[in-house]
């Protein structure tokens, strides 16, 4: 018999599942559940960028792009950076076109973090950036966001945890799963923090899209003091509702950009062609379907706030991504107790916020990209829940 657990990586086998799927696996053995899980757009992907897509096969275009991807692509990527956030990325040389947002995370980690190298992670955020961080051998150092902090990464404690090993800062904001953003002023005081430092800054702005309140993202590099140790993440998946065509991208310093297509020419060797001709199409001609999806989005936001505050859920105002948090603490229940009962008893799929690091915990995340007749049902459920628990 063949020992599988000697042969394979122990890196690999420690790792902790997705805390996220726990719920979904549960969930889909239930009839008539009402989730608001899942951080995808329920918008099908605007019409024109999916007829450019069909229009691309119908012609045969079928064939591998260049491994940094299509030169009108990158192209197009730096005109709309240029345009939307006042960054200047030279196509030919800072720009990467990748399989979805979380292979450029991948890229980025692995070509900056050697084994023992510190990456400060902010956390409640994205299940990735700490796995990733182990797979390359590196030490996540977490980073405890806080709701009295707005769940931003403030410059004192920042100061706190940097050491002789810190190699790199993950940005997640607009942040999966708090809705919190970083302005420029909160950008400009973690310049200040690594200016006498080598620490890069991976900065995931793939909501940077979806902002509300007249809010207007502010990217990581248009902070003139972090241009030069930013590797910037985007992608097209939640702003255009383009989740299933993966397509992503990473801009950054030139020599960062030629490891990571390296570590991407050889692991990938190019980001899905139809993919690549449709977003030429996103980035050229969809402005209007981003903002009414936006809109639709912001009306939604308000609706679930007011709904979770008047179920005495505390829920805090979030001002990016599409995501609620509500505080859940009053009930007495953990995070993962709250959503697994509430999920038996009421059949709505939250997720709980410990999934995304420890200081999560007593919070539960909740989509809000769904119909407003769905998020008022969960509501509605949720209601009865704590009716029934006593807590209403």
């Amino acid at each position: 018999m063949i020992d599988y657990e000697k042969l394979m990586n122990p890196t690999v086998c420690a790792l902790k599942p997705s805390g996220i799927r726990k719920f979904f696996d549960i969930a889909n053995t239930m009839d008539n559940v009402i989730s608001l899980g899942v951080g995808e757009p329920d918008f099908p992907t605007p019409w024109q960028i999916r007829n450019t897509g069909i229009r691309s096969l119908e012609r045969g275009r079928t064939r591998y792009t260049a491994n940094r991807g299509l030169a009108q692509l990158r192209e197009e990527i730096a005109a709309y950076l240029q345009r939307k956030y006042g960054l200047a990325y030279d196509a030919a040389t800072q720009l990467l076109v990748t399989v979805g947002g979380s292979e450029a995370i991948d890229a980025a980690i692995r070509v900056l973090v050697q084994p023992g190298d510190e990456v400060i992670i902010p956390q409640p955020s994205y299940v990735c950036y700490e796995p990733i961080t182990q797979l390359a051998g590196g030490v996540p150092v977490i980073f405890e966001t806080t709701a009295q902090e707005d769940f931003k990464v403030t410059p004192e404690r920042l100061r706190a945890l940097i050491t002789p090993r810190t190699k790199a800062l993950i940005l997640p904001y607009p942040c999966n799963p708090t809705g919190a953003v970083m302005e420029r002023a909160d950008l400009e005081a973690l310049a200040e923090v690594l200016k006498d430092t080598d620490i890069m800054v991976i900065s995931d702005e793939i909501y940077s899209e979806l902002t509300f309140g007249g809010l207007r993202h502010c990217s990581a590099a248009s902070i003139p003091a972090l241009y030069d140790r930013t590797v910037t993440i985007n992608g097209f998946s939640k702003a255009f509702s383009m989740t299933g065509w993966r397509l992503g991208y990473a801009c950054g310093p030139a020599p960062i950009m030629t490891q990571m297509t390296k570590v991407h020419q050889f692991a990938i060797m190019c980001a899905p062609t139809a993919s690549q001709y449709a977003a030429i199409e996103a980035l050229k001609n969809c402005d209007e379907d981003v903002r009414k999806m936006v809109e639709e989005y912001d009306m939604r936001r308000r609706l679930i706030v007011q709904g979770f505050n008047e179920l005495g859920l505390t829920c805090r105002e979030p001002k990016g991504a599409f995501y609620a948090f509500p505080c859940i603490r009053s009930t007495g229940m953990d995070s993962e107790t709250f959503c697994e009962k509430l999920l038996r008893s009421q059949r709505v799929a939250l997720v709980p916020g410990s999934a995304f690091g420890q200081g999560g915990d007593g919070f539960v995340r909740a989509s809000y990209c769904y119909s407003t007749e769905h998020i008022l049902e969960a509501l509605r459920r949720t209601k009865l829940f704590l009716q029934q628990e006593g807590l209403l």
